[in-house]
């Protein structure tokens, strides 16, 4: 099915099922701990032995020699395999560097081989024992040194500009002239990287924790050098990835490279220190924006720069984005500078580029507010844009911003904001409150999916798309569900299979509506087949109650079915709408902080979200979505930075006891609210994403709830005591 026209009225539209609060369909699996992830699917595969990584104790240079004899040695070894065993091992084409080093080192924890044991505590014991002399060459590691050597990525875009930027800036009435940083950020997911790899001669099978399994799929076929048919990636459920799952890792290569010499299958999953170095991270930020305006607050030229680093090949995180679509203003300017380095690969964390760049970006809309005298809600809403503001004839299809803003100031209680920082206290605690405004783009990508119809009336779907906590199961099934007539109940859905049709898979907030969109696809031919088979006319046709009618005639789904069943299945592909129509989601982020006035402790006190994302398809899903993507934003702007040692040239604190996200108590009341309605141009479903907007901007209004309670500004996250304690005000008795 091909959606190039606005969706007109189909039978989503009737909303029996879809948009309705339907508790998780996998939540039982869940609770009860029978939800098969993949370091522990003991049952896929017998006699699973396990493997244990030796990674990289250095951050640049070269191994001169490798002592495998005690490990060889030690009680239970199989095997050991390093790259000199695996000399015809590729690199796939989303992987920066390879992941097996050697003789080369390209990065600090890179493995640079993988034990194999009857036993995990005997693979990691005899993985202590190799040892591995190395010779080190100078290495670069700090983003604010190597500024000097930084250049443009080899990107689509790195750089625009709209009318004379330089011109409009010096001429303006109003002048804002800063720079921002953010820090190397960890996704630090729940489950580590891991894998289980079994040859079946030259067939391979790995039960994974990934994302995308079409796209890892070809990356492992490519590493092998082997046909892509001889590849079959399961992963059914994943606890957690923010996008450190999108691509394949360590794990997955160093379990296949383990089976194959082990002879039997192989289970391994990283150890939490290698998480931060041996896998992907959010890259640093140096952010440079520079806005003009009028006196009344109109933003007359508005311009963004940033600096990230990475390894040689690899991208920068595209923190102006955003810039390019929020406010509005004639004349306009971003661009983007990557620095190589010689740190862990840098690489897609939620709401990628809009995450950091909001940060920035929300802060200095708020310094604006304050030097134009406006209120940071007013402003917000004075500069807003109905078109795209590089591109006036390129309407957005929907952009309720301005609605999310007030209906947010409104609930929050925004009007009783002291415009004054540091005026309101409560005993030694300092309040304030902020606001930000959060915006990440509505992406689209081919989506398929299988569905079928058996005797007994049941609808199985199926397609590799991925479930990684965000309700892929629940809101698939209600698709379904609502298309073929049926109750939730009456629908299996199967899911992480590269057997199944390919989908869009979890990413970059498309997976919701485009998978769900391929699911109505299969849904529509299904129907079809269903009408033909019973002679109705599809258009005609009522699949309602677990029934198909048209006209007098009513027979039942099982009876249509028949006792060989039916299948359908299909995909949806995607025109020019997103080209014609500028696809957004918007929101509207607001905190309440108390900060001690002594201590400079800072202490979320309440959360909103007012979120404008199309038609939402399960609001118990969506809301988990949103509220969990809101503390990720306290944990941004208060605590979260990976510390770089700038020597030695890797992250220091690398496991959860030293690099800190938010627990329970970080985080009191949070409310959503998502606007009612839905966008015609996005796909049938009339959707959009939600599960990186709602971090989009939340960092900043942290921040400026901080600045709000203390009259404390700081553009350097994370907002630590050490920031805040030297311009906090005096204590009044």
């Amino acid at each position: 099915m091909r959606f190039d026209t606005p969706a007109t009225t189909n039978p989503i539209d009737q909303m029996k099922v879809v948009g309705q609060a339907i508790p998780r369909v996998d939540g039982p699996l869940k609770t009860t701990g029978t939800a098969p992830y993949a370091y522990e699917r003991h049952d896929v595969a017998p006699n699973q032995a396990y493997g244990a990584v030796v990674a990289a104790g250095i951050a640049k240079g070269r191994i001169a020699s490798i002592d495998l004899a005690a490990a060889r040695a030690a009680s239970g070894v199989i095997a050991i395999v390093t790259a000199e065993d695996a000399k015809d091992l590729g690199k796939g084409d989303m992987n920066t560097a390879k992941l097996l080093g050697g003789p080369d080192i390209d990065h600090y924890h890179q493995a640079v081989a993988v034990v194999v044991a009857e036993s995990f505590e005997e693979a990691r014991a005899a993985a202590n024992l190799v040892r591995v002399r190395y010779e080190t060459t100078p290495g670069r590691f700090d983003l604010e040194a190597e500024r000097g050597a930084a250049k443009t990525p080899d990107e689509d875009s790195p750089e625009t500009a709209v009318g004379d930027f330089e011109g409009a800036f010096a001429a303006a009435a109003v002048k804002l002239d800063a720079t921002y940083t953010t820090p190397d950020q960890s996704h630090a997911m729940m489950e580590p990287h891991a894998s289980i790899a079994a040859w079946d001669g030259d067939q391979l099978t790995i039960w994974t924790s990934n994302q995308m399994i079409a796209w890892s799929r070809g990356d492992i076929a490519k590493t092998f050098g082997i046909d892509k048919d001889k590849v079959r990636l399961i992963s059914p459920f994943i606890g957690g990835g923010f996008g450190g799952k999108l691509f394949i890792r360590s794990d997955a290569v160093l379990a296949a490279l383990g089976a194959r010499a082990a002879g039997r299958p192989v289970k391994l999953a990283l150890p939490r220190p290698l998480i931060a170095n041996n896998t992907t991270h959010r890259p640093a930020t140096i952010q440079h924006i520079r806005i003009g305006a009028t006196r009344d607050g109109r933003i007359t030229a508005i311009g963004h720069e940033s600096l990230s680093g990475n390894l040689s090949g690899g991208s920068s995180e595209n923190a102006v984005q955003q810039t390019r679509l929020l406010y509005a203003g004639a004349d306009r300017m971003t661009a983007l500078k990557i620095a190589d380095l010689d740190m862990p690969e840098g690489n897609a964390m939620r709401a990628p580029g809009e995450t950091p760049g909001l940060m920035a970006l929300e802060i200095a809309i708020d310094e604006l507010a304050e030097l134009t005298g406006l209120d940071p809600v007013e402003l917000r809403i004075l500069n807003d844009t109905q078109v795209d503001p590089e591109d006036p004839e390129r309407p957005f299809s929907q952009r309720r911003l301005i609605e999310c803003l007030r209906l947010g100031a409104e609930r929050f209680g925004w009007a009783g904001r002291s415009a004054t920082p540091g005026r309101r206290r409560e005993g030694r605690w300092l309040i304030g409150t902020g606001v930000a405004a959060g915006i990440r783009n509505n992406m689209v990508a081919t989506s398929g999916a299988r569905v079928r119809l058996d005797a007994d009336g049941i609808v199985t779907v199926e397609t590799d798309m991925t479930d990684i906590g965000t309700g892929s199961y629940t809101i698939i099934a209600q698709t379904a569900a609502e298309m073929m007539g049926v109750g939730v109940d009456r629908v299996l859905v199967r899911l992480g299979d590269s057997s199944f049709p390919v989908s869009a898979g979890s990413g970059g907030q498309w997976g919701a509506n485009t998978s769900t969109a391929g699911v109505y696809a299969a849904c529509v031919k299904l129907r079809e087949v269903v009408a033909q088979r019973l002679g109705f006319n599809s258009g005609d046709a009522e699949f309602t109650d677990g029934s198909v009618r048209a006209g007098n005639r009513s027979v039942t789904l099982a009876e249509a079915a028949g006792a060989d069943g039916l299948v359908a299945e299909d995909s949806i592909e995607f025109g020019d709408l997103d080209k014609d129509y500028q696809q957004s989601t918007f929101a509207a982020h607001f905190v309440e902080v108390g900060v001690d006035a002594a201590t400079g402790e800072v202490r979320v006190r309440r959360m909103l979200a007012v979120c404008d994302a199309g038609r939402i398809l399960n609001p118990v899903t969506a809301r988990s979505q949103v509220i969990g993507a809101m503390t990720m934003g306290v944990g941004g702007a208060l605590m979260e930075e990976l510390a770089v040692d700038t020597d030695r040239g890797f992250f220091v604190n690398h496991d959860l006891a030293g690099y800190e996200v938010p627990v329970h108590a970080d985080i009191p009341a949070q409310d959503v609210v998502f606007l009612a309605g839905d966008d015609p141009m996005s796909s049938p479903m009339k959707a959009k994403g939600v599960g990186e907007l709602g971090l989009c901007g939340v960092g900043a209004a942290v921040a400026n709830a901080v600045y709000n309670a203390t009259g404390v500004r700081v553009r350097s996250y994370p907002i630590t005591l050490d920031k805040l304690l030297p311009g906090l005000p005096e204590m009044v008795g």
